[in-house]
């Protein structure tokens, strides 16, 4: 059984910086993918971004210039570096991971708050 373990949520002023990471129970590279998506309270769960096999990324237009995907292949980890944070950012961020079969999984999810 998969699991995915996020960690680094938390509260953060307007314009602040938080670095969110993602723990796999297997390898990182086992996986077709992995990626971050939020859901705002009342709304629907969207992309932030993702990193392929490969390293190949792709992101929402809302976090290019701002936020950012890499592996940590020493910890074995995805992490997602949030810069510039805004308030429309607080959300529930959400690791997932997608194997070649087309199976996917979800980390319970980290929450986001930014505010004064």
């Amino acid at each position: 059984q998969v699991q995915l373990v996020e960690s680094g949520g938390g509260l953060v002023q307007p314009g602040g910086s938080l670095r969110l990471s993602c723990a796999a129970s297997g390898s990182i590279f086992s996986f077709n993918f992995m990626g971050w998506y939020r859901q705002a309270p009342g709304e629907q769960r969207e992309l932030v971004a993702v990193i392929t096999r490969t390293g190949r990324t792709n992101s929402g237009d809302y976090g290019k210039g701002r936020f950012s995907i890499s592996r940590d292949t020493g910890k074995n980890t995805v992490d997602l570096q949030l810069n510039n944070l805004k308030p429309e950012d607080t959300a529930v961020y959400y690791c997932h991971a997608k194997l070649d079969s087309g199976v996917g999984y979800w980390g319970q999810g980290t929450w986001v708050t930014v505010s004064s």
